[in-house]
């Protein structure tokens, strides 16, 4: 066995206790560094790039691997999301005290990008435990073996999440679908949800370069929001809207990595990269819910 799995292993015995099995809801346990096992026997085996795969059937997902390459090359080196990461850190920081352990979840992590950055910002002054979960082998493969030495990764369902009650102090859902059912069961007394949700701007420039006069061009998006204040009895909303500078280089890392492009013609993406520079618009409303319904 290597050592990097040991160690993997060792971090997610470290925080055993948060694991339930999701076929029979009973609490799990790390075996041998290998695996993690429920008291009925349900096993998991824990991966070679410390990553366990909880999903009990076999899910297709559109989400491969060159869009998070693009999407980690694009949010890590460029810092496209750098600005949004700095609001969710200091919202955080607001909601959570220094002196005690915090759990962080990202649902719907992706390669991981988010919540590691958050956790490593948040860890200046606080000790911190992130976990992040996504429907997508390739995204949970490449948040593993990119932030896998502190922080720990599985392949889950946000919707059937592999954990306890009241595991978390605070809930990230980053541009990603959401189960708030699933989210208040999660969340621990006094946490908090925190969804970033596309507004009317975001990525507007993509939107009229390739869907000029349909419904598409204009982006709304009030479901959202309204859907998040059924749910949570108190709720706190930010608006963040930046423009970022991408070169060539970036926005053919920016076409790879949004699903906005996908059945796009090869001549059309080929136009729009073609650009030596362009400003892009990242615009979000961030709710903050506490006091789940």
């Amino acid at each position: 066995m290597s050592d990097k799995k040991i160690k993997r292993a060792a971090l997610i015995k470290a925080w055993q206790s948060v694991f339930r099995c999701p076929l029979c809801h009973t609490r799990m346990s790390v075996s041998q560094y290998k695996s993690l096992i429920c008291k009925h026997g349900h096993t998991f085996d824990i991966s070679k790039q410390g990553y366990v795969n909880f999903l009990t059937k076999p899910v297709k997902s559109q989400y491969q691997k060159a869009l998070f390459e693009a999407r980690r090359e694009l949010f890590e080196t460029q810092q496209f999301f750098d600005p949004l990461r700095r609001e969710i850190t200091e919202i955080i920081s607001c909601l959570q005290s220094p002196q005690k352990p915090m759990t962080v979840l990202d649902a719907g992590c992706g390669e991981g990008s988010h919540v590691s950055a958050v956790c490593r910002a948040l860890r200046t002054e606080y000790s911190v435990t992130g976990i992040g979960i996504d429907i997508s082998k390739e995204g949970v493969l490449s948040a593993s073996k990119t932030f896998g030495e502190d922080m720990v990764f599985a392949v889950a369902d946000v919707a059937d999440a592999p954990f306890g009650d009241s595991s978390f102090d605070m809930i990230m859902s980053i541009l990603s679908p959401s189960n708030y059912k699933e989210y208040s069961r999660l969340l621990k007394h006094g946490g908090a949800v925190i969804k970033a949700v596309p507004q009317r701007d975001y990525l507007k420039e993509v939107r009229e370069f390739f869907f000029e006069g349909s419904e598409k061009q204009a982006h709304t998006n009030t479901s959202a929001a309204d859907r998040f204040k059924m749910n949570f009895q108190t709720v706190q909303r930010k608006r963040l809207c930046y423009t970022k500078p991408l070169s060539q280089t970036e926005l053919s890392l920016l076409v790879r990595m949004t699903p906005l492009t996908w059945k796009r013609s090869e001549e059309k993406i080929q136009r729009f990269t073609a650009k030596e520079r362009a400003e892009i618009t990242v615009d979000v409303d961030l709710l903050i819910g506490t006091n789940p319904i």
